[in-house]
């Protein structure tokens, strides 16, 4: 498949929605996005109708486009191949928290010193800048928080309800997939990669407002 993401490589460490409806639409206009997931699988793969055991109608979705191999991170082997992988690739994007990717050697200063042309993509819960770092998060959570839930009750004229979608996973995936292309035009420029950050707090934040 062509596309204006022709030729360029992603690394997909993300599961469940965010990150890899991010990835998916960088697959869809053409990258060649190698999804990474553990020995058991994106959790992801059990949700939703299936026809075949761990390929949920939504997991295929969401990670159309793309190629798959299995790495437990906890292996050292296994962890150096993923970073060959990141040393060939253009763009790195993850869910794990920073915290721990700093224990895997995988964070943005030792990867950008291996490849200094790499677009670093953090899609997780709250900003390391904010209040709520380092706290898990999902969607329900993001929703409520942001006001949105609350903005959705006072629409009907009651308590706050949920969107019948994962609505803040899919408007946070899909700001992350434009802050990478705009990392990638940067780069064109200035030839120098750089770590972006997409915490679906903030993001719905603004969003909501």
């Amino acid at each position: 498949m062509s596309g204006p993401l022709t030729g360029i490589q992603v690394i997909d460490l993300s599961t469940i929605g965010m990150g890899p409806y991010a990835t998916q639409t960088l697959g869809d206009m053409g990258a060649d996005v190698i999804k990474v997931e553990p020995p058991g699988g994106d959790i992801f793969r059990h949700a939703g109708q299936q026809r075949n055991p761990g390929m949920g109608a939504p997991f295929l979705n969401l990670n159309r486009n793309k190629r798959s191999i299995v790495l437990d991170l906890k292996d050292s082997h296994e962890r150096e191949r993923l970073l060959e992988l990141i040393d060939e690739a253009d763009v790195f994007v993850f869910n794990v928290r920073p915290q721990s990717l700093r224990r895997l050697g995988l964070d943005y200063e030792r990867l950008a010193e291996r490849n200094p042309r790499l677009i670093y993509c953090g899609t997780y819960g709250f900003s390391e800048a904010g209040p709520y770092a380092g706290r898990p998060a999902y969607d329900d959570i993001i929703q409520g928080l942001s006001g949105l839930a609350a903005l959705q009750g006072r629409s009907t004229g009651g308590p706050p309800r949920y969107v019948g979608t994962i609505l803040a996973d899919k408007v946070a995936g899909l700001a992350a997939s434009n802050a990478i292309a705009m990392a990638l035009y940067e780069r064109e420029h200035s030839g120098r990669g750089q770590a972006i950050e997409v915490p679906m707090f903030e993001t719905l934040v603004a969003f909501t407002l």
